[in-house]
C-alpha cells in the first residue's frame, strides 16, 4: 500500500513494502526527483539497507559460533512495516523482529524511518531500538535513486555532484561486492565537483570513508533544477548506477560498510558494526532538498 504526504507544491510516496520511498514530485511541473524503478535496469527506488549495509564474504556471518545467511544490504527493504502514525507533513513506519527475520538475525529490534516534508524539503529519519536483554548489533544505510538526468533532452554527463568542501577523494575498491584492500583517487574538479560518467562505475560503487563534506548537491550543468543531499555524522559513504545509461544516480549514507575479502566473518568484528547496549537506540537521518 502507498501513503502520501502532499503541501502546495511537492508530494511524496512510500510503499509499507521496505518503508520505501517512491515518489518525491513536484505536483505543478510534474518533475519527479526519485527515480521510478524500470525493472529491467533497477527494480528499486530507495531501499533500507538493515540489518547489514553491503555483502557479507559467502553471504554469511557468525554470532556465538553460530553460523547465519543474509543477502547484500540484510532484509528490511523486503519486509512489510507497519504504518505507525501519520501526522500532517510526516510518516512513520515500524519494523519488528519476526519469525522470518529471526532465522538468520537473532535479535530482538525495532526499526522505525519517519519521513517529514516541509516546503521543498524531505527529512528521512531512523531510530533502531533495542529491547533484549543483551547487545543489538547491526548496520544501516540508505540507497536513494535519483533521477538522472531530470529532463528527457538532457544525457547524463550534463550533470556534476558537487561536494561541500575540497576533499581528496580515495575510493575503496570492491572486488565481487567486498572490499579487496585497493584504494584509488576519484577524480574531481577544483577538489569539489565530481562529473558524471559511466566510466566512474565499471568498477561497482564508488566507496568512500570519512568525508569533510556533510552536503553533496547533484547538479545539472544546462538546467537550475537539481537536490542538495545532507547527510550529518555518517562514516561511509556510496555512489552509484547500475550500469551504462541507465537514468539515475545513487548517493548513499551508511553506518555500515560491505565486509572485506579478508573478513573473519564474526559480526561483533565486523568494520562499521554498531554495538546497541540493552534498552538504547540509534539514531540518524539525511535530508533531501529539492529545487
Amino acid at each position: 500500500m502507498m501513503h502520501t504526504l502532499q503541501n502546495s507544491t511537492y508530494q511524496i510516496g512510500v510503499q509499507e513494502h521496505g518503508a520505501e520511498l517512491c515518489s518525491f514530485k513536484n505536483t505543478q511541473t510534474g518533475l519527479e526527483y526519485i527515480w521510478q524503478a524500470n525493472p529491467a535496469i533497477w527494480a528499486r527506488h530507495a531501499p533500507v539497507l538493515f540489518p547489514t549495509v553491503g555483502k557479507l564474504k559467502n553471504n554469511q556471518y557468525t554470532y556465538q559460533g553460530k553460523n547465519y545467511t543474509l543477502p547484500q544490504h540484510g532484509f528490511a527493504r523486503d519486509f512489510p512495516f507497519v504504518l505507525e502514525s501519520k501526522i500532517e507533513n510526516a510518516l512513520t513506519f515500524l519494523l519488528e523482529q519476526s519469525k522470518a527475520s529471526l532465522a538468520n538475525y537473532p535479535f530482538n529490534f525495532r526499526l522505525y524511518i519517519r519521513y517529514q516534508l516541509d516546503e521543498n524539503a524531505l527529512t528521512v529519519s531512523y531510530r533502531v531500538e533495542n529491547p533484549n536483554s543483551h547487545d543489538l548489533y547491526f548496520s544501516l544505510g540508505a540507497h536513494p535513486g535519483f533521477t538522472c538526468p531530470l529532463f528527457p533532452k538532457e544525457q547524463f554527463s550534463d550533470y556534476y555532484l558537487e561536494l561541500e568542501q575540497p576533499e581528496n577523494l580515495e575510493r575503496y575498491l570492491l572486488d565481487a561486492g567486498l572490499q579487496n584492500g585497493a584504494t584509488e583517487p576519484v577524480p574531481l574538479e577544483n577538489k569539489k565537483q565530481l562529473p558524471l560518467t559511466y566510466e566512474l562505475f565499471e568498477k561497482d560503487a564508488i566507496v568512500l570513508k570519512n568525508l569533510k563534506s556533510r552536503k553533496i548537491s547533484l547538479r545539472s550543468r544546462n538546467h537550475e533544477h537539481g537536490l542538495d543531499f545532507l547527510f550529518p555524522n555518517y562514516p561511509y559513504f556510496g555512489i552509484w548506477t547500475k550500469e551504462k545509461n541507465a537514468p539515475f544516480i545513487c548517493l548513499e549514507p551508511w553506518h555500515g560498510i560491505a565486509d572485506s575479502v579478508n573478513s573473519s566473518g564474526e559480526l561483533t568484528q565486523k568494520e562499521g558494526i554498531i554495538m546497541l547496549p540493552p534498552g538504547q537506540d540509534f539514531t540518524c537521518a539525511y535530508t533531501i532538498v529539492v529545487r
